[in-house]
């Protein structure tokens, strides 16, 4: 049967039609895409990505990636051209020059804040003014990387650290979430390495690079995709707002399931310790001491770790010094939260994992500063936040305050105590 040449031009006229107007819509839609392009540059809108695949640690900064960093605080970041969050420094070291090599996750990172009020900053023009380190050149060094565990710190050292000729290797330890960090059960991802503790040796596990997420994020799509997000703010701000979503949904799943669960209270998630990680939350229950097998082996490789690293300092001829961090309820200002928060944990004070890194110094010889304790004191006494920006204050990473009193801290210990 024969197709009707009416009929046909019909067909054919619809076709155009059709085309027609999804011509507009896509018309539209890059002409508003561009409209917002062009608003979001106007208004200064910028979440680069500062992060990249790395075959050893799993990821690392990239280098001499910049632009503004507003999660948390505001500060415009320039990632130097061997990736770190730092200013360019030549590898060989000046005369009469003390070198501190910072390894750590986001305190040293220290995204939130500009890069001359980081802790790390205020400590090197500390030490120069002390009788010790007087006529020197204090050159702190920072290495430190968001979301770093003890493992990745430690394949930083080897990888990074000294090809810097450091003299003092500074192992900045955050205690709410390192631990947890350095075991997969509790981290929950197969994308960084780990270590096992077997037979009273550290093995590494470093399958990460064999899964197929790995492999894409170092695929030629998977780079398009970076350069794309680069010099896209909108695709930027979508980002964002689907991450924002994330965090929001996961919030309010929290909500509801603390609501309806019979189990919620302070009773029953004393009496339930296995559970506890669920319950409260990794990063609390690092104020328990361990009652269960995977938080003592998160605690065991831990320790194994700093142990390790302080021989590989030691063997090089440089020294090795530890420094617990604060988390923001340890020094939260107000005393009677604080108790609350205790209460709810069923703990009597909040610095079991700083005192127990303490214990495993003074038994292993290794240099330690306490942080919170001393930093406690001043928040109470003066009533100020250390930890937290905005409208979320007493929460998050220091804020500059917390930088500075930290900075100063560190360089008042490293002058009156000697480094073994």
């Amino acid at each position: 049967m024969e197709n009707n040449p009416t009929d046909i031009k019909l067909q054919q006229g619809r076709i155009r039609q059709l085309l027609g107007k999804l011509g507009l819509i896509l018309f539209g839609l890059l002409f508003g895409c561009l409209l917002a392009e062009m608003a979001l540059r106007v208004a200064g809108y910028s979440y680069p990505e500062f992060y990249q695949p790395d075959q050893a640690r799993g990821y690392a900064l990239r280098p001499n990636m910049e632009g503004w960093y507003r999660k948390e605080g505001a500060a415009y970041i320039h990632i130097n051209s061997d990736g770190l969050r730092d200013r360019e420094h030549a590898k060989s070291k000046g005369p009469d020059t003390i070198r501190i090599a910072v390894i750590g996750d986001s305190y040293p990172e220290a995204l939130p804040v500009p890069l001359e009020e980081t802790f790390w900053s205020v400590m090197g023009g500390q030490l120069e003014q002390c009788d010790k380190f007087r006529g020197k050149k204090v050159e702190a060094i920072d290495f430190g990387v968001s979301g770093y565990g003890t493992a990745q710190e430690l394949l930083t050292l080897r990888e990074r650290v000294w090809s810097y000729s450091p003299d003092i290797v500074m192992l900045a330890v955050t205690t709410n979430n390192d631990i947890s960090d350095n075991l997969r059960q509790l981290k929950k991802t197969d994308q960084i390495p780990y270590f096992s503790y077997r037979d009273g040796k550290l093995a590494l596990d470093d399958s990460f690079k064999d899964t197929n997420t790995f492999r894409w994020r170092q695929s030629g799509l998977s780079r398009l995709g970076r350069w794309i997000r680069d010099h896209s703010r909108v695709i930027q701000a979508i980002n964002q707002g689907h991450h924002g979503f994330k965090i929001w949904l996961a919030a309010r799943r929290a909500r509801n399931a603390q609501a309806s669960s019979p189990g919620s209270g302070v009773e029953s998630q004393t009496q339930n310790a296995g559970q506890a990680s669920e319950e409260l939350g990794v990063d609390n229950v690092i104020y328990r001491e361990p009652r269960d097998a995977t938080w003592n082996d998160a605690w065991n490789v831990t320790e194994r770790l700093i142990e390790l690293m302080r021989d590989e300092v030691q063997s090089r001829g440089a020294k090795f010094v530890v420094v617990t961090l604060t988390n923001g309820i340890q020094v939260y200002p107000d005393a009677n939260v604080r108790q609350i928060f205790m209460k709810r944990l069923g703990v009597n004070d909040l610095f079991y994992p700083d005192n127990r890194i303490k214990r495993l110094a003074e038994r292993e010889n290794i240099p330690v500063i306490t942080l919170a304790p001393e930093m406690q004191a001043y928040a109470e006494q003066n009533k100020v936040f250390l930890h937290g920006f905005d409208g979320n204050l007493g929460n998050g990473h220091w804020n500059q305050l917390g930088h500075r009193l930290a900075g100063e801290a560190i360089a008042r210990h490293l002058c009156e105590a000697p480094l073994e």
